[in-house]
Formats: structure tokens, C-alpha cells, sequence
């Protein structure tokens, strides 16, 4: 494999986790400790999993960290009040609700729910808004984490053609923003491609960076990218395979097919995944941070 090529997220995320030391630091001597709470509905293995990952990760930062488990016939009710209970928590300065929800709760309600300014998430209506009009309060965690693998390699986007393949409010649009935002490490110029786009191809081919956050394994393969592009895989996708787990987790792209055609490309696993994790530890900072008297 052409390391040389790859952009790891897992590297970027060491460095990102240094850099938050000063402020730790400076909060602490002010009797702050950033603390996250985490609701989890329901029993899915993946989901427990990646809660129990963000959790280590912060205790391993001496960031305060609480997990809250409720059963997957919750009501509605009962989760609002529980989110209620950790707006008015002062311990608590980011809350985060495992999506997806069982589909008797209407996730945006309960979005809606938690305190803007404990929506470390950034899915917030509110924080939606403050993103688009270019002074977002809280970054979704995932586009964030793109634009810090970036900036850790020095990429510049000005001036470059972007394609973001899908549009979810999770990474597709506010990735779309931020590309194109007036700001360093930005500017770009972007299209955002989805189901219903006629010759996606035609699109991908003359892009210069591509983003797929689609969801279909190897979906994007060499005939589709134009020689020398950043390609930023957001896919996570679990695939039938003969060893222990029975499954393995690749990408929405071919990597095998694109590696010698691209200029840059994120790995997965190892690319854009331990980003996310970092950002949601960044935004719980900033919360913590906004609360400084």
C-alpha cells in the first residue's frame, strides 16, 4: 500500500488530542471539567460500542463522562424529560443522543429538546443556522473532523472543484457549507450529489475532491474519479467476511481500485472514523468553554 497517499485520520486525531492540553489546562484552574452525557436507546451492538468508545476516550482525557441507557419501548416523553433533567445539569456541558431512534420517537423532536447550547452534536435547528450563515457555534463532528484532516496535511481547497456525495443533515449538507465557506481551508467551489442525480459520473470525474457519504460499499471506483483527486471516504459499511467477527468494515469506496489513480485518500477504518470521536471531544470542550464566567 502507497502510504504515502494516505491522509489518517488516526494520525490527525493524536495531534488534535495534544493540542487540547492548554485548554484543558486553563479550564481546570477555573473549576471546570468539561463533562459529555451520552443516552443511549435501545440495545444495537454497534451503537453500544461506539458510546463505550467515546466514553474511554474522554475519561482517558480527565473529561467528566456519563452514559444513560434506556430501553427500546421508551416513550417519547420519558426521554425528553431525561433530556430536560441534563439541560438544567450544570456538570454536564455537552449532551449527545445515539441515533438512530426507534421509530415511535420522532428524532427531531428530540433534537429539538436539547439545549442549543449543549448540542454538541451541531443538529440543533439553531446550530444549523449559526453554521450557515458562516459563525457556527458547534461544528457537526464528522465534517469538522474532515476539515481538520485538511488542514493537518495542508490542504488547501480554494479554488478546487468538490463533489459531496449524499445529503443528510448528519454530514452531507453542513459538509457542503464548510467547503464553500468564506474562511481558511475553505472556499472551495461545491455541488452536492444525491439518489436522484442524473450521470453522477459526470460530476465525480471532473471533481477534484470527493466526498461520499452514501452508505453503499465500494460504491465509488477508478472509471468514476479523474486522475489526481482527494478522495474523502465517509463510508462505514459492514460486509459479510470469512474471519472471527464474520463481517468486515470498509468503505464507500473501491480503495483497491482508486489508490493508484488519486492523489490523497482516507482510509477506512482509520480514516475518517477516529475523527469524529475527536470533534465530539473538541465541541464538549467549547461547550465547557462558552460557560467560562
Amino acid at each position: 500500500m502507497d502510504t504515502s497517499k494516505v491522509l489518517s485520520g488516526k494520525d490527525t486525531a493524536v495531534a488534535v488530542y495534544a493540542s487540547f492540553k492548554n485548554r484543558l489546562d486553563i479550564l481546570s484552574k477555573r473549576g471546570i471539567i468539561p463533562g459529555l452525557c451520552v443516552i443511549l436507546v435501545g440495545d444495537d451492538p454497534a451503537s453500544q460500542i461506539y458510546v463505550k468508545t467515546k466514553s474511554k476516550k474522554l475519561q482517558s482525557l480527565g473529561l467528566r463522562s456519563k452514559n444513560i441507557y434506556l430501553n427500546n419501548d421508551v416513550s417519547q416523553n420519558e426521554l425528553i424529560q431525561t433530556i430536560n433533567g441534563l439541560n438544567q445539569d450544570s456538570n454536564y456541558h455537552g449532551i449527545l443522543v445515539q441515533m438512530p431512534l426507534p421509530s415511535h420517537i420522532d428524532s427531531q423532536l428530540i433534537i429539538n429538546s436539547i439545549d442549543s447550547t449543549k448540542d454538541v452534536d451541531g443538529f440543533h435547528p439553531e446550530n444549523v443556522g449559526w453554521l450557515s450563515i458562516g459563525e457556527p457555534r458547534f461544528i457537526p463532528c464528522t465534517p469538522k473532523g474532515i476539515m481538520k484532516i485538511f488542514k493537518h496535511y495542508n490542504i488547501e481547497l480554494i479554488g478546487k472543484d468538490i463533489v459531496v456525495i449524499g445529503r443528510s443533515n448528519i454530514v452531507g449538507r453542513p459538509m457542503s457549507v464548510l467547503v464553500s465557506s468564506n474562511g481558511e481551508w475553505s472556499n472551495g467551489t461545491c455541488t452536492i450529489c444525491h439518489s436522484r442525480t442524473k450521470n453522477l459520473e459526470q460530476y465525480t470525474r471532473n471533481a477534484d475532491v470527493v466526498i461520499s457519504a452514501i452508505g453503499k460499499p465500494n460504491y465509488l471506483k477508478a472509471d468514476m474519479i479523474k486522475k489526481g483527486s482527494i478522495i474523502i471516504d465517509v463510508g462505514i459499511n459492514r460486509v459479510e467476511a470469512e474471519n472471527d467477527k464474520g463481517y468486515k468494515i470498509i468503505g464507500d469506496v473501491d480503495y483497491n481500485s482508486v489508490i493508484d489513480k488519486v492523489s490523497f485518500i482516507t482510509p477506512v477504518p482509520g480514516g475518517v472514523g477516529p475523527m469524529t470521536i475527536a470533534m465530539l471531544v473538541e465541541n464538549t470542550i467549547e461547550a465547557a468553554e462558552q460557560n467560562i464566567p
